[in-house]
């Protein structure tokens, strides 16, 4: 493949090693990353696939979007590569107006001072659900919590909520109806509010990362197991829905493409239950913003790994300044890297000079990704 046809596919202007990194998986794990197994656990074909989340221009649309809940079948890494493949056979992905669905759901992003209409669309929906906006200050109705506000939406029912974009920044945003279950199942996904006379930087990245107990979405697939949150055992984990090395494809996942002198930021969204300590390699960034927040210049400094809690966002920024390569970008509990019991995997992607695009290594990588470019 070539540069350029990588370069279209991704929309933009160290390496991974995968020998003697395999272990025995348990049959939990290994039932979840084959996507179940028996006729009870089958893919049901019906239901319509996920798409990578998109980016919504909320402000384009005259302020306003529409969200769907739906069900879907989702593949963090459809290959049989490196641990492959990992399926989940049932989530409910957010879609937004006549997109496709995608977990996580599309990316919200309008600008300082606008007020944003979301239309929570449950006409076709099986179960209660709500939104909710994590950052910006709202009207108490809009707060999407049922017990406190008297506000869900059931189904055969839509409902607006105002959002304003009072708090600029990058945030969340998720179903808040029995949330223990209805983000273990996908109802997540990131919601950005651009401040006035926003500079974009040369590359710009938004990252989700999840760390998922497939008992729940293969239970809801109708699979005969148990799933108890209390005893919650994660088995998958993603950056953008994907599982390394999918994560690396320049469609389905979400490389970081830079070239030399690069000033590049990624927005990372914590959508999990568990705390993910990220770092990239070879790259040393600053942390300059924090839940909505803009981090003052004198507590700034140089770091190469940033921990980030549940429902957490932290953006940072970095040259790139290295010797041209591949670099990995992964959580630093290494077996949040693994898909089942082979390493390298999970929530992994890696930072991707556009100048060794044409190396074997890179060509290698992409057979591992599944790209066919």
């Amino acid at each position: 493949m070539s540069r350029r046809e990588f370069l279209a596919a991704t929309g933009s202007a160290g390496v991974l090693g995968v020998a003697g990194c395999t272990a025995p998986t348990s049959d939990r794990t290994q039932t979840a990353l084959q996507g179940g197994s028996g006729a009870a656990a089958a893919q049901d074909e019906s239901l319509p696939s996920t798409s990578p989340p998109e980016v919504v221009n909320v402000d384009e649309q005259g302020g306003s979007v529409t969200l769907k809940s739906m069900p879907a079948r989702h593949s963090a890494h459809p290959l049989e590569t490196m641990g492959g493949p990992v399926n989940i056979p049932q989530v409910w992905a957010f879609q937004a107006d006549d997109g496709d669905p995608s977990v996580p759901g599309p990316i919200l992003r309008t600008t300082e001072g606008n007020d944003m209409e979301v239309t929570l669309d449950n006409t076709g929906g099986m179960r209660p659900h709500t939104l909710h906006f994590h950052g910006v200050r709202k009207a108490w109705k809009d707060d999407g919590v049922p017990t406190t506000t008297g506000i869900r939406v059931d189904p055969g029912e839509k409902h607006t909520y105002t959002i304003p974009a009072n708090v600029p920044g990058t945030h969340l945003y998720h179903c808040h109806y029995q949330t223990h279950r209805h983000i273990e199942m996908g109802m997540y996904g990131i919601f950005r509010v651009d401040p006035e006379g926003y500079e974009p930087a040369d590359r710009e990245y938004f990252m989700t990362v999840k760390d998922w107990d497939s008992r729940l979405p293969r239970q809801m697939a109708g699979e005969d197991v148990s799933y108890d949150p209390r005893n919650r055992n994660p088995d998958i984990f993603t950056i953008n829905g994907k599982s390394a090395p999918r994560t690396l494809h320049p469609e389905d996942g979400s490389p970081v493409i830079v070239s030399e002198g690069d000033q590049v930021r990624i927005h990372f969204a914590n959508n999990g239950y568990m705390s993910h300590p990220l770092h990239i390699h070879n790259h040393r960034f600053e942390r300059t913003e924090k839940d909505g927040g803009v981090i003052p210049e004198a507590a700034r400094h140089e770091m190469d790994i940033t921990n980030i809690a549940p429902a957490e966002r932290h953006t940072i920024e970095f040259t790139a300044d290295a010797e041209p390569g591949i670099y990995l970008l992964h959580c630093h509990k290494v077996n949040h890297v693994m898909n089942g019991g082979f390493y390298p995997g999970g929530m992994l992607g890696g930072v991707v000079y556009e100048s060794v695009m044409d190396t074997d290594i890179f060509a290698q990588l992409m057979e591992y990704a599944g790209y066919e470019g």
